[in-house]
């Protein structure tokens, strides 16, 4: 099931995506629920879409492919090392992403995303998947000069547009081998599969909901495989995830 969040003549709404391109609107609350499938139908290239959820942050995964940490050299973490982008940082699918003035060096990085169904407050692994709604893609976009000189992630990774999210949520999928890739103005750059995953999404969940409380919406970003590279003023990237489908966005001047 494709649940997609969309604006169509200046409202915003929640639809289910159906193989005809046809998006049957919601009505209810997809997260918490209960919800319903009202008798509205709209066609998916009448409608702007959106970032398929509005997250209260965006908890990300540093160094989670095993072909990753062989391209750079580094020793396998023994935990997930984990790192937060702010709602204000988000994006929608076909959006521009902004390179910063003070940036030099701005860097894509292909990456699968969980979405939280309920608050995870401290959850066993074994309970994790009844937590999770869906997986969409995403593009954990870094100014990674700013990243090199700060010595931490925070304001390199942060910028206004800096996670673009989308086309939608998908919530029947087998996060653990699907294939997943990113081109640069149609030119693959990053291509892998999920099963190169070191920590895998129950472990994931769990983890972080130790640490920090994850909201209905919540996004997890779960790594980024080998590959990753600069972006210039003028292109465009897409993340696609097998599955899913395609997550593109351009580059402007910021």
């Amino acid at each position: 099931m494709k649940i997609v969040r969309f604006e169509f003549e200046g409202k915003i709404a929640y639809g289910l995506l159906a193989t005809d391109n046809q998006i049957t609107v919601i009505d209810g609350d997809i997260f918490c629920g209960p919800y319903q499938e009202s008798n509205k139908k709209v066609a998916l290239d009448q409608v702007s879409l959106l970032a398929p959820c509005q997250p209260t942050k965006a908890v990300c995964i540093g160094l989670n492919y095993h072909d990753h940490a062989r391209e750079m050299n580094l020793k396998l973490p023994e935990e997930p090392l984990i790192f937060i982008k702010p709602s204000s940082a988000l994006n929608k699918p076909d959006g521009e992403i902004e390179f910063p003035s003070i940036s030099k060096n701005l860097h894509y990085e292909g990456e699968l995303a969980i979405v939280i169904k309920k608050t995870a407050h401290k959850i066993p692994v074994e309970q994790a998947g009844e937590y999770v709604l869906g997986y969409t893609c995403a593009n954990d976009v870094t100014a990674r000069d700013i990243q090199m000189h700060d010595g931490q992630w925070t304001r390199g990774k942060s910028f206004d547009t800096f996670l673009p999210l989308g086309p939608w949520i998908e919530t029947q999928l087998n996060p653990h081998d699907v294939g997943i890739k990113l081109l640069l103005n149609g030119e693959v750059k990053q291509i892998s599969n999920t099963t190169n995953l070191i920590f895998k999404v129950p472990e994931m969940v769990a983890f972080i909901s130790q640490v920090m409380t994850l909201y209905p919406g919540d996004v997890i970003l779960t790594g980024t495989p080998a590959g990753v590279g600069a972006m210039q003023v003028g292109d465009t990237v897409t993340v696609e995830i097998e599955g899913i489908g395609r997550l593109t966005n351009t580059v402007v001047r910021g």
